[in-house]
């Protein structure tokens, strides 16, 4: 059939020409590309668990553990006796486990020791104020029990706020409101208050057992080993880092390199891990060196004057790694004394360290505090006649020979650099004594023994005071 009407022909660019593929194939790339990016992240997250894993394998150990008491708690359902003599309240037990199982032993006694008393505490009187509440009438019961309710959930929470209550018992008294709340308002309809209270409080305990018991048993984390630890490790860094910024700060330019001695900043962060550690490490029994009642608040006071001392070296980090520097015949004069100041100083940080490591009292420190000192004295006499009098600076042009040499005075504020230098030595050598009064301190009160090999003075090492 010819049509004899007009025709229309339109011209279309090659280029412009898209032709999209059928919607059933972009749905399907679409979901390719969506597996491949969901495999992606599932390998990214299984080789940061192994990095984790390979790092500290106690937290694997953890995740054992806790299997190993969720185990243990499930027999009261799969076994009948067990079962029958708890009823249907052995899932308090369960939850018991996974709300109480810490990683460290002193976290898990301590939560466990919190809930168990709290339930024994609330449930008591719960049931005391639902006697008292029955003898009054019925009228009169639901009063007696909101108010009881409205009051010791009220002061309850107050307590939360008291800094003594909210570090070791915060737990505790969050459960106690719940259980007394649940005593109390359920007691005004379950006919068997008594029976209720006692299942609960039972089964608790069977959790709370159960999980120190295996906190305690298989691979322990001990809170105060870990404070213990965490204590010397600082003081390691503390002197690492010292040594660090001085010897950094002498390098010509030419030597320089990006190195950064930023182990003062992990002593600077970890007051919140010390105390954490410290409340915990309380709840702990006697195991190995850590008898019972061990210091571990004296501990707290070597982290605290360590940070004082930490505060002192980032000011010195921070003037080094600043713009002003002093002139290079300054620095020149100057280096051994601050290098023999700084090496004192670390050294001081590293016997205490030791002390610490090994619980040994050591005979070297206070030699190491008397070589600071003279450092200290013999600092201050290099660092007051270089201020009385005028330095010259010799000047050589650069590939000329002279016969004769330029020389002018060193400007005053050219001396400045090495003025604040010297003040922050000085305030770090008073800093690391007091750390050294607070570790002798941790010392006498943890009775630490006293080592037996005798200390020789090397002469090498001695510092001869000017």
């Amino acid at each position: 059939m010819v049509s004899n009407g007009p025709e229309w022909k339109v011209n279309v660019p090659e280029d412009t020409l898209v032709i999209e593929p059928a919607l059933p194939k972009r749905m399907c790339i679409q979901l390719q590309e969506q597996i491949l990016k969901s495999l992606m992240n599932i390998a990214a997250f299984l080789v940061k668990a192994r990095n984790i894993a390979t790092s500290d394998p106690r937290k694997v150990i953890h995740g054992v553990k806790v299997g190993m008491a969720l185990s243990l708690v499930s027999l009261f359902y799969y076994m009948k006796p067990l079962y029958d003599g708890v009823g249907g309240n052995a899932m308090w037990a369960v939850i018991t486990v996974v709300v109480a199982f810490e990683y460290s032993v002193g976290a898990t006694i301590a939560k466990s020791f919190n809930r168990a008393s709290a339930t024994f505490l609330a449930g008591s009187i719960g049931v005391g104020v639902h006697w008292v509440a029955n003898q009054c009438g019925e009228q009169l019961e639901p009063v007696i029990l909101q108010a009881s309710v409205t009051i010791l959930a009220a002061a309850a929470t107050f307590s939360r706020f008291i800094p003594s209550v909210k570090a070791r018992f915060d737990y505790g008294v969050m459960i106690f409101i719940l259980t007394f709340s649940f005593v109390s308002v359920s007691g005004y309809r379950v006919d068997k208050l008594l029976e209720l209270a006692r299942n609960r409080v039972s089964t608790i305990a069977i959790g709370t057992s159960i999980c120190i018991f295996t906190s305690m048993l298989f691979y322990p984390v001990w809170a105060g080993k870990e404070l213990h630890n965490l204590i010397y490790k600082n003081l390691e860094r503390l002197a690492d880092s010292l040594d660090g910024c001085v010897t950094e700060y002498f390098k010509d330019n030419e030597e320089r390199v990006n190195r950064k001695h930023e182990g003062y900043k992990f002593v600077l962060n970890s007051k919140a891990g010390e105390e954490a550690m410290a409340n915990m490490a309380r709840w702990e029994p006697a195991h190995g060196r850590f008898k019972f009642r061990h210091p571990w608040k004296q501990y707290l006071k070597v982290g605290a004057s360590m940070r004082s001392c930490a505060y002192c070296i980032e000011t010195l980090s921070g003037f080094i790694n600043s713009e002003v520097e002093a002139p290079e015949l300054l620095k020149k004069h100057m280096k051994e004394v601050c290098m023999t100041l700084s090496s004192a100083s670390s050294n001081v940080l590293k016997e205490l360290a030791a002390t610490t490591k090994t619980m040994t009292k050591s005979t070297k420190t206070r030699f190491f505090v008397q070589e600071m000192n003279f450092a200290v004295q013999s600092f201050k006499s290099v660092f007051e006649a270089l201020s009385k009098q005028t330095l010259l600076l010799t000047e050589h042009e650069a590939g000329e020979e002279k016969t004769s040499k330029e020389t002018q005075t060193v400007p005053i504020m050219a001396i400045f650099p090495i003025a604040t230098l010297a003040t922050l030595l000085i305030e770090i050598t008073e800093r690391v004594e007091n750390i050294v009064v607070e570790v002798e301190n941790m010392a006498a009160q943890a009775e630490f023994e006293v080592e037996n090999k005798p200390f020789k003075y090397d002469q090498d090492q001695v510092i001869i005071h000017p």
